[in-house]
């Protein structure tokens, strides 16, 4: 190819503009990457929730009926939609059906009242069901006793995977805990009001709230979600719904996960929430803690400690003396939403933090970095993006 000079001076400089460009994307993409890979959900709802667990209302067409009355068990064995009326003491209604087999109870307007065992009793299923249809309650006012090596502590305890929903309400007193799951949990429709010496709902493998009205009152913790054998699993995802936790302990504990998509949380406890990986995308989160608001603690191997802010409307007031607002055994991350923070140490991390967008108000000033407040000898204060202000003492905001 043959140029005259003015020719060969465009040729270049469009050579030239092209590559800027090129190297500009390259340098945007590099440095926004980091913010959305840490944005990608640890779960979705899709995998989360079946239809069938998302249906408010059983079919009642084949449905067998039973009344509870005092002193007699009920038992099932075979796959079904059963529906339970009356009031009784000292009665359980007892699942013991195939591993094939799905078994749905509806609850319209059942009473029951136990000294020492539980009210609902699920052995074994493929999958439980229990549909609210009318108000309804049950109690055990003693204390537990084991069915064989099974240490039986819920009014409703299940060792297969268990769905609560529907469009009633259903009241639960225990002098141990509420409701036991040894696999899932998952709740996606009615009202709940727990009042539990212990926890008010406890699962092995997960607890998923898609809907529905909580209230629950917990000696310890309001949600628990614990595996000693799984890792990934003893998580809870909370989508949607109304929840109202006055706990002793935790108001929402995970070894693994505590992720938060969506739904109106009101914790008043020793602790808002603990899990190994804390992430909120949604919600609107008011948390009244005596000691940490959120705390990631290393409880799973299967994850790196660390608190991520995505999206939602999260206020969290502190009590006075050794607490922390948002603490991290880990990093902390926020991508978006707005935190508000109040009290004497608001942050706390032993990694880094990363402030990527959103809005944190600490102690009512908006502050342009994430705070870190540390105990120990040496100076106080805080780091910014990134940033670590070592092991000094707790700055004060």
């Amino acid at each position: 190819m043959f140029f005259c000079n003015e020719e060969r001076k465009v040729y270049f400089m469009k050579r030239f503009m092209g590559f800027l460009t090129c190297m500009i994307l390259l340098i945007i993409l590099l440095f926004t990457a980091p913010a959305s890979a840490a944005s990608v959900a640890v779960y979705t709802a899709d995998e989360l929730f079946t239809d069938r667990d998302m249906q408010q209302t059983a079919d009642l067409n084949d449905a067998v009926q039973y009344t509870v009355s005092d002193g007699q068990d009920i038992r099932i064995t075979s796959a079904g939609v059963y529906v339970l009326t009356g009031t009784a003491s000292n009665a359980t209604v007892v699942v013991e059906a195939g591993p094939d087999d799905k078994v749905q109870l509806v609850l319209d307007g059942v009473s029951v009242t136990n000294a020492d065992f539980p009210a609902i009793y699920i052995k074994s299923a493929d999958k439980a069901f229990i549909t609210v249809s009318g108000d309804s309650s049950l109690a055990v006012t003693g204390t537990f006793r084991a069915d064989g090596g099974t240490n039986t502590d819920g009014v409703i305890f299940s060792k297969v995977d268990l769905t609560l929903n529907g469009t009633a309400s259903l009241t639960i007193a225990s002098t141990d805990n509420g409701i036991v799951g040894k696999d899932d949990i998952k709740i996606t429709g009615g009202t709940y009001l727990i009042n539990a010496s212990s926890k008010a709902v406890e699962a092995n493998d997960s607890i998923r709230v898609a809907d529905g009205t909580l209230t629950l009152t917990a000696g310890t913790d309001g949600l628990h979600a614990e595996n000693e054998e799984d890792t990934d699993k003893g998580y809870v995802y909370i989508g949607g719904g109304s929840l109202t936790i006055s706990a002793g302990d935790d108001g929402v504990h995970a070894s693994s996960v505590v992720q938060i998509d969506g739904g109106t949380l009101e914790i008043s406890a020793a602790e808002g929430m603990e899990g190994t990986y804390i992430q909120i995308n949604g919600g609107v989160i008011s948390i009244q803690s005596s000691d940490d608001g959120l705390n990631a603690a290393r409880k799973s191997s299967a994850y790196t400690s660390t608190i991520e802010i995505n999206d939602g409307d999260i206020t969290i007031v502190m009590g006075g003396g050794d607490t922390d607002g948002v603490d991290a055994n880990g990093n902390i991350i926020v991508n978006g939403g707005t935190i508000r923070v109040t009290g004497n140490s608001t942050f706390d991390y032993d990694g880094t933090a990363q402030y990527n967008g959103g809005t944190i108000i600490v102690n009512g000033q908006q502050v342009s970095s994430i705070p870190n407040q540390m105990m120990g000898g040496g100076r106080g204060g805080w780091a910014g993006n990134g940033g670590n202000s070592g092991k000094g003492g707790r700055g004060r905001w």
